[in-house]
């Protein structure tokens, strides 16, 4: 019996590299925590996990306390011991430099309505100024006695309340309060960074939220913060998740266009400070925080789907000139999580985000080339050089095996790609997360041959990170 020669690969997208720079890639990638008296034993149950979050290479974590992580407890009495039981750990990992999101007023504050008792705001802002006392300026004295932080780091970064377009703060309010807010802080540490907004992010919010701020605002902004998810009903397909990047991208366009029409904020980069598939949540008796039904984990948060959906993400708001893309958030469950809170084991979405901080790290920074493909609609391609002369491709398979797919397997693809552009390189290698990527150790690059054509297959849902150099 004659043996048959081996068939060529069904190429499926064309991907041509050319020796062309359409801009930077300073996407900076980071994660988030949320103090609260359900989410702040962590570090306690798993100690080493510092080592965990440091190992992602995390830029300037985010800290959201809310309920009991709200540290001010009456008009005379403070309590830190939730809030720095995950705040004091990340002050110690990384860039020691966390930002600190003042998500929101002390509960005294609020009437039963959630409304400012105070509409100057002047309370408010004595509180964020104690804050700014315990973490950099030596502490504080109140009624209940003396209160300072025991990290030598200081909080640099601060976000001005959470989502204030969800939390009873038309624009206009919003703009009031930021301008109260933040010189009253920068009396007490005036070189203090501001992130702006922090918006729960949905397509046109940018254009009718942002002008009164744009155009009111007087207090000093450093970063115009957002928030972006896919979706907040599991029961949408994977179509309709991966359909919503595009508009993730065009509201970006639409906060810069809003930026540019004041001078002094043209230049203010964008953050989005939040991001992950679904928003959704248990908010008790296993009720869906969004829709009232049966509350369902959405797996897709840690799946291989997450393998094509984040790089996806990122690659866009890469060419976008986003700065920042936050992960919601470090410690959680299989929807959320980049670790599960109560064991510390690994999802496959750290890998990821793990991968993508150094395929592409922020500093020095690299320079995204122009890439033409013929399968945009399914394939995401990525390509960046670095200064030392090393190029890597990240090539990301969000095709369908079937419309109707929720957290589906991906369709098999291979990709052909041209880098005869770019010269010769004497080395180079392939790293793959996909449905068969190791949660436990993560995925293991191997060489490959460097050559002018080179071929990426992917066997469903991933990514796959060609470097050469």
């Amino acid at each position: 019996m004659t043996s048959q020669p081996p068939q060529p690969q069904k190429v499926n997208a064309q991907v041509q590299i050319a020796n062309s720079v359409i801009g930077p890639l300073s996407l900076a990638m980071s994660t988030s925590f949320q103090p609260a008296e359900w989410d702040y034993q962590f570090f306690t149950i798993n100690p080493a996990a510092t080592t965990t979050l440091g190992n992602l290479l995390p830029q300037h974590v985010r800290l959201q306390g809310i309920s009991q992580g709200v540290p001010q407890t009456s008009a005379t009495t403070w309590d830190f011991s939730i809030l720095d039981a995950i705040t004091q750990p990340v002050l110690g990992v990384g860039d020691h430099s966390p930002e600190f999101q003042i998500a929101g007023a002390p509960a005294f504050m609020y009437d039963s309505q959630h409304n400012f008792l105070d509409p100057t705001y002047q309370q408010f802002a004595a509180y964020t100024q104690n804050l700014v006392r315990y973490y950099n300026t030596g502490g504080f004295t109140a009624p209940d006695g003396s209160h300072v932080s025991p990290s030598p780091y200081p909080v640099a970064c601060w976000g001005i309340y959470n989502e204030p377009n969800f939390n009873n703060l038309d624009s206009t309010q919003y703009t009031q309060l930021y301008n109260a807010i933040v010189p009253a802080m920068q009396s007490v540490d005036p070189s203090l960074k501001f992130a702006a907004v922090e918006l729960g992010d949905y397509s046109g919010l940018a254009q009718t939220y942002l002008p009164a701020f744009v155009s009111g605002v007087t207090a000093h902004v450093d970063v115009l913060a957002t928030h972006f998810y896919s979706t907040c009903n599991q029961s949408d397909s994977d179509e309709t998740i991966f359909s919503t990047v595009s508009g993730f991208v065009s509201e970006v366009q639409s906060i810069r266009a809003q930026l540019q029409a004041n001078p002094n904020l043209a230049l203010v980069p964008v953050w989005v400070t939040e991001n992950n598939v679904n928003a959704d949540f248990d908010k008790g008796g296993g009720i869906s925080a969004c829709n009232g039904t049966p509350f369902v984990t959405d797996l897709r948060g840690s799946s291989a789907f997450f393998a094509a959906w984040r790089p996806y993400v990122f690659s866009q708001f890469a060419k976008a000139g986003v700065q920042a893309l936050y992960h919601w958030d470090f410690d959680a469950d299989a929807q959320f999580g980049e670790v599960d809170y109560n064991t510390g084991g690994l999802q496959l979405s750290y890998w990821v985000d793990y991968w993508l901080a150094r395929m592409f790290p922020s500093q020095p920074g690299a320079n995204i080339l122009q890439a033409a493909n013929s399968d945009a609609g399914e394939i995401e391609v990525l390509a960046a050089q670095n200064p030392d002369g090393s190029v890597v491709t990240m090539v990301a398979n969000h095709a369908l095996n079937a419309p109707a797919d929720n957290n589906g397997p991906g369709a098999p693809r291979t990709v052909s790609i041209d880098l005869s552009a770019l010269g010769s390189f004497h080395s180079a290698s392939l790293l793959t997360i996909d449905s068969g990527t190791s949660v436990t150790s993560g995925p293991t690059a191997t060489s490959v041959t460097p050559a002018p054509q080179m071929t990426v297959s992917l066997t469903g849902y991933g990514v796959a990170f060609l470097t050469l150099k």
